[in-house]
C-alpha cells in the first residue's frame, strides 16, 4: 500500500477496512479448524480398541510414590493387550508412557501444541497432537474404557469431575470405571463428597458415590480395569 505520494505506509497505520487480513485469523478457518481436529482425533482413536487412559501430576518424578505405581500398572496393563493414553507430558503421563512401552504395549500420546516447548516424553510411541486445549480434553474423556487418576493439582481435579459428570448425566456409559489410586491424596476428597455434598447439601444422589473406585495399589487398580466392558462409541 501506498500513500499519496508513493511512499510505503505500514500496515498498523492502515484504516481498518485496509489492513491486510490472514485468513487463518477468521471465525469461519477456526471452525473447519477445529472440526478437522475432531474429526482427526476421533479417527486416532478408534484404531485403539482396549485402552486406558492416566492422569495425575505432571511434577511428579521417577522417585516419586506414585510415578512409580503408575508405571507399574501401565507395565501391567500393556501385558494384558491393553493400551495406555496418557496426555503424551512429564510426571505421571512419562510414567505411563514408560511402563507400557517398557513392556512392549501400545504407549499413546494425546499432546498438546505449545509454541516455544515439546512437552511430549520421550516414551510415547504412538502420538497425536492438538492445537486446542479444549478438543484435546474432548478426546481425553472419550479415549478409553477405564480411567485412572492418580494424585495430582487442579488439572486432575477438573478432568476428575468432568468424567464423573459425563458418567453422571449419562453422555458417558456408567460401565465405565474411574479408579481413584493413592487413598492418602483421594479419601479426605470422597470424605468431603459423602459429609458435605451427599449429606449436608444434598446436591447429589448416594449412587452418584458408586461412580468412582478408591484403591491405593496398581493391583487393586488393574483387576478393576482389565475387566471393564469394551467401549463402543466411536
Amino acid at each position: 500500500m501506498s500513500d499519496k505520494d508513493g511512499l510505503n505506509v505500514p500496515a498498523a497505520k492502515l484504516p481498518h477496512f485496509e489492513k491486510p487480513i490472514d485468513f487463518r485469523a477468521s471465525f469461519h478457518w477456526r471452525v473447519f479448524r477445529i472440526m478437522a481436529e475432531f474429526v482427526d482425533g476421533f479417527q486416532f482413536l478408534a484404531d485403539f480398541k482396549k485402552t486406558v487412559t492416566f492422569f495425575g501430576s505432571a511434577r511428579f518424578d521417577e522417585k516419586n510414590k506414585w510415578y512409580a505405581e503408575a508405571r507399574k500398572l501401565a507395565s501391567f496393563l500393556a501385558k494384558e493387550n491393553i493400551g495406555v493414553i496418557s496426555g503424551g507430558g512429564p510426571g505421571i503421563m512419562e510414567a505411563a508412557n514408560r511402563g507400557a512401552a517398557e513392556a512392549g504395549g501400545d504407549s499413546i500420546g494425546l499432546n498438546i501444541k505449545l509454541p516455544y516447548e515439546q512437552r511430549i516424553n520421550p516414551w510415547v510411541k504412538k502420538a497425536i497432537a492438538f492445537h486446542y486445549f479444549f478438543v484435546r480434553k474432548v478426546m481425553l474423556s472419550y479415549s478409553a474404557q477405564a480411567y485412572v487418576f492418580f494424585p495430582g493439582g487442579y488439572g486432575t481435579l477438573d478432568e476428575v469431575f468432568e468424567i464423573i459428570t459425563l458418567i453422571q448425566t449419562k453422555k458417558v456409559s456408567d460401565t465405565i470405571p474411574v479408579i481413584l489410586v493413592g487413598k492418602e491424596f483421594w479419601q479426605p476428597i470422597c470424605e468431603w463428597i459423602d459429609k458435605a455434598l451427599y449429606e449436608k447439601f444434598q446436591t447429589i444422589d448416594k449412587e452418584d458415590m458408586n461412580i468412582y473406585k478408591l484403591v491405593d495399589t496398581a493391583e487393586e487398580a488393574l483387576e478393576i480395569a482389565k475387566n471393564a466392558p469394551s467401549r463402543h462409541e466411536f
